[in-house]
């Protein structure tokens, strides 16, 4: 097991420590690629029941429950793991609850109760994300804050790596067009799966979960932990007094405060577009597994490629810039996404062919989608990670729980906000288009907010 560091200053890390910890991205992933995204998401939209509109509404309640319990319980968590030290027997208990829930997705058959999936989804997500916390958390003891911007956009483009090789995975092998019973590399499903009762979607559950156990056994042997500190109980009223003191420390370090605000409103946009953006595309086109997993192959190959550049150019231009290039590109490609249709796109003004030229993506509307798209991919990933960058520079070691646990509060805390827009426009409108609209609130919203604030954040003295 990896020896312990102290919150003095970071060590030297070995390769292998650095790696592990890079690994957890990796592992996470595949759940947000295959499952929330782009094959189990749009497969509970559209074909779970026979009402897509009502079930994208319920999925969006999902993720705004979801959302709701992250942000009341992700600083405190992150405020008792300072005390307690540790962080890898937290990732490990809500490891256990995660890949719990992932397999019990297979039973989402069509026609059942869909409370159940919503139920599993919930407490999957909440794990996954309180995992995050702790995760993220360890960043700044690995790397001097120099290379800690590479290092975020590195693991998170690795992610993404994970992701999409899962991705190929099922719509090369496991996912078969329900006319041909054939997969898109021409071959029947693996172990005889049926993609009439959506067996080639429900396998994505359990998949991520034997995916997420694997691959995160790395970190566990191999990264190093913070020593350990107070006993749970302890940790416990210790980490509550330490985060209503943090909470009263945020008004004199106003420029953490702004950026923590200014992120709570943009990342909202980013997980609407990333909870809703597959199946919006789904209820619109009507694609099936094949077609929603190979646009999500394109999204995460180019955003692989954008991470990884991310990663250098966050080194020269500063993670605030980043941050800024990434959110303008989303504003755009949301802006596009919702002014296309059949026949259509930018509204109107630029009118499209309805013929179908048969295949995947056969219509012009559909690669114009796919066009959006790719901005979409390029974004997603470094607005994220240089997001945990800018932060991680503006923290001391030993505070880096807590304030990645309030990190996770500002990207959660009015993220039911977006997603419940979207259901009440939807409800209101019966457009899901309209719905997607108010995304664009969330993403200009925030960007504004961020430009005048300092990088790095300021610290207390």
């Amino acid at each position: 097991m990896a020896t312990e560091i102290t919150d003095d200053a970071p060590a030297k890390v070995p390769a292998r420590g650095i790696w592990g910890w890079m690994f957890f991205d990796w592992a996470a992933q595949p759940f947000f690629t295959v499952v929330t995204t782009f094959i189990f998401g749009p497969y509970f939209v559209a074909r779970l029941t026979a009402d897509p509109v009502s079930a994208q509404t319920t999925w969006s309640n999902m993720a705004t429950i979801s959302s709701v319990i992250i942000a009341v319980l992700s600083p405190v968590l992150g405020s008792i793991a300072d005390q307690s030290g540790a962080r890898k027997p937290w990732i490990a208990f809500f490891a256990v609850i995660k890949i719990a829930s992932l397999f019990c997705l297979w039973g989402a058959a069509p026609g059942s109760p869909v409370i159940y999936p919503v139920i599993f989804m919930i407490l999957a997500s909440i794990s996954a994300e309180f995992s995050i916390v702790f995760n993220d958390s360890m960043m700044p003891r690995l790397v001097g804050k120099d290379d800690i911007g590479r290092l975020s956009n590195a693991a998170w483009g690795l992610g993404y790596l994970g992701g999409m090789i899962v991705l190929i995975f099922v719509v090369g092998f496991l996912a078969a067009n329900p006319a041909t019973g054939k997969t898109l590399l021409g071959l029947p499903a693996l172990f005889g799966l049926d993609p009439h009762t959506g067996e080639d979607a429900r396998i994505t559950g359990p998949i991520a979960a034997v995916w997420y156990f694997l691959f995160i056994l790395p970190m566990f042997f191999f990264t190093p932990d913070a020593a350990r500190g107070l006993p749970l109980g302890a940790a416990v009223r210790s980490g509550l007094d330490e985060l209503r003191a943090t909470l009263g420390e945020l008004k004199r370090r106003r420029g953490i405060a702004h950026f923590l605000i200014a992120r709570m409103i943009y990342q909202d946009g980013v997980n609407g577009v990333l909870i809703l953006g597959g199946t919006f595309a789904a209820g619109m086109f009507h694609w099936a597994t094949i077609e929603i997993g190979i646009y999500g192959i394109i999204l995460n190959v180019i955003a692989i490629f954008g991470c990884f550049l991310a990663g250098y150019l966050d080194r020269w231009l500063g993670s605030k810039v980043m941050v800024i290039i990434s959110l303008s590109m989303l504003v755009v490609a949301t802006f596009g996404i919702i002014s296309t249709g059949p026949g259509f796109t930018l509204f109107g003004l630029v009118p499209l062919s309805t013929v179908d030229s048969g295949g995947l993506f056969g219509t012009a509307a559909e690669k114009a989608y796919i066009a959006y798209g790719l901005l979409v991919g390029l974004a997603f990933g470094p607005v994220q990670a240089s997001s945990r960058s800018y932060l991680a520079r503006s923290v001391s070691l030993a505070e880096a729980g807590r304030y990645f646990g309030i990190y996770a509060l500002s990207g959660r805390a009015t993220s039911f906000m977006a997603t419940l827009f979207f259901s009440l426009m939807t409800y209101w409108s019966g457009s899901a288009r309209l719905g997607m609209a108010t995304l664009i609130v969330f993403l200009a919203g925030g960007l504004l907010l961020l430009l005048p604030t300092p990088y790095p954040a300021d610290r207390a003295k």
